[in-house]
């Protein structure tokens, strides 16, 4: 969604800031819990059900592909994060609005969410 008021500069900033953010995210689902090989640990058991909890599994740490996946990642999202918030747009917004103005900037960036499921309709 375009708006006018922010230089097409800064939108493109902030909606590269949102895919950038949400791929690091991705990524960072899938690494093994370590970045490092690591031993796990066995979990709890309940003592009047039985039921583990806690623990993990060892982690094989994580390849050097996937360490620099995730470094280029988190560099690129600090890269345009100071990109968006330095800015000089920012500069001509009144300081009283610059923390809505941010916050509508994200919103108009933001990809679009599924649609929640109509629970009345499902029904």
């Amino acid at each position: 969604m375009a708006d006018d008021t922010f230089p097409d500069d800064l939108v493109t900033a902030q909606t590269r800031l949102h895919q950038v953010f949400a791929e690091h995210a991705a990524l960072c689902r899938t690494l093994p819990w370590s970045v490092e090989p690591m031993a796990g640990w066995a979990g709890e058991e309940h003592p009047h059900t039985g039921v583990v909890t806690g623990g993990r599994a060892d982690s094989p740490g994580w390849t050097e592909e996937q360490k620099q996946d995730e470094a280029r990642l988190r560099h690129e999202c600090v890269q345009l994060s100071i990109a968006v918030t330095t800015h000089e747009h920012w500069g001509t917004v009144d300081r009283e609005k610059v923390v809505a103005e941010r916050q509508r900037l994200k919103a108009i960036t933001q990809p679009a969410a599924v649609p929640a499921v109509d629970v009345v309709q499902a029904a």
